[in-house]
């Protein structure tokens, strides 16, 4: 089970959806999704939520029950993402297409990503840090 802890974070600081969408500059019904788990939340948007409430990618997800971050990024790379993604690969001595095939997508989107021309989902990096136990907030450059 995925356990997002996008509501509880803001119930402690008394804000409401509308407050916290505006900041992430995203519809309230969108940012409702997010909070919900209907939708994951997109890398650039965690990473800003993040940044806002001065947390980790990894807590936010349930991955970690630290929650202080070591390094705020602006903005996720994904050149970064790209290479950290390739690193991890390697070192589980795994191809491409295995990890294509883990995820159920394409190599081709498994290289978009390591060359750094997409930004890998969030759903995928969850499920990547999960299995191997990798943190997602060092695989987009955060610590």
């Amino acid at each position: 089970m995925i356990i997002i802890r996008l509501l509880d974070i803001r119930e402690k600081t008394n804000l409401l959806q509308i407050d916290v969408a505006k900041k992430l500059d995203v519809s309230q019904a969108n940012y409702s999704r997010w909070e919900t788990g209907t939708e994951f939340i997109p890398l650039q948007k965690l990473n800003m939520f993040c940044n806002i409430f001065n947390v980790i990618m990894d807590y936010v997800l349930g991955l970690s029950r630290d929650h202080k971050p070591t390094k705020k990024i602006e903005e996720i790379s994904p050149k970064v993402v790209g290479n950290n993604l390739q690193t991890f690969r390697k070192m589980k001595n795994m191809t491409q297409k295995d990890l294509a095939n883990f995820l159920n997508t394409s190599q081709s989107n498994i290289s978009y990503y390591e060359n750094g021309r997409n930004i890998i989902l969030t759903s995928f990096a969850y499920q990547i840090a999960d299995k191997y136990h990798i943190s997602i907030d060092w695989l987009v450059g955060r610590s």
